[in-house]
């Protein structure tokens, strides 16, 4: 089951576009899994590196990384978010209405 769940995260996940980024719980409702925001991240943070999964372009429901406290992985999303075209405001928070996609 955990093992679907993953799976269905990332086929989401690789269908954000370039330059776009969705929140955690939206991928859990797009997935089918409304209130598994928490079980998007974990599947997120358990993929093995070098992956094909865009994982950066998931953010929290503000708009921010969630991943500062863990430091140098946190920089690493910024800056392959800003690669992308993605800019931050000075409260270090993306604006979905410029950068967010629907899932569509």
């Amino acid at each position: 089951m955990k093992r679907d769940f993953y799976h269905r995260v990332y086929s989401f996940v690789k269908k954000i576009p370039r330059g776009k980024v969705v929140s955690y719980g939206m991928v859990a409702r797009c997935i089918g899994a409304p209130g598994a925001a928490k079980l998007v991240g974990y599947a997120l943070h358990s993929l093995s590196f070098p992956t094909d999964v865009p994982w950066h372009r998931v953010v929290n429901a503000k708009g921010r990384i969630s991943l500062r406290k863990l430091g140098e992985i946190g920089q690493i999303q910024k800056q392959m978010l800003e690669s992308e075209g993605i800019v931050f405001d000075q409260n270090e928070q993306i604006d979905f209405k410029l950068y967010g996609w629907s899932g569509q």
